[in-house]
């Protein structure tokens, strides 16, 4: 079975249920990958994206805890092959549990899987983190 690359718009139509024509398309799509009739993958960016669309207040506004729900959700699918699906959910709960951005969870999620304990960083969020040493980088030698 061909392996298809799944972006961030279906994801999105099925969520949000905000455009009637593509909503029922991806609601499809995704029934056949609930199926395992139809494999997709997705990366890093991509779920990135949904995570970033789907809380902008701008946009949706959507609670932390719904996204993370949603998106185990559909991390779970049948079809959906991805590399380091836990580290994915891992860092859905650290985003949902605490008020930092997505993307600084996945990198704990990340660090925790690879069992690193350091990073070298400004960005003071990484302190929340008890599994995590942050060290900032310095002008002294």
């Amino acid at each position: 079975m061909e392996l298809k690359f799944l972006d961030a718009n279906p994801i999105l139509r099925l969520l949000t249920q905000d455009q009637p024509a593509q909503s029922a398309a991806a609601r499809l799509l995704f029934e056949q990958v609930s199926s395992g009739n139809l494999q997709v993958t997705t990366s890093e960016s991509i779920i990135v994206e949904v995570v970033q669309v789907l809380s902008s207040k701008v946009l949706y506004n959507i609670p932390r805890h719904e996204i993370q729900r949603d998106l185990n959700v559909i991390l779970a699918l049948k079809g959906l092959r991805l590399a380091a699906k836990r580290s994915y959910r891992r860092a859905l709960e650290l985003y949902a549990s605490s008020n930092v951005d997505f993307v600084d969870a996945l990198t704990v999620a990340q660090m925790e899987r690879q069992r690193i304990k350091t990073i070298l960083s400004f960005v003071r969020d990484f302190d929340r983190f008890p599994s995590v040493v942050r060290e900032a980088p310095t002008s002294d030698r």
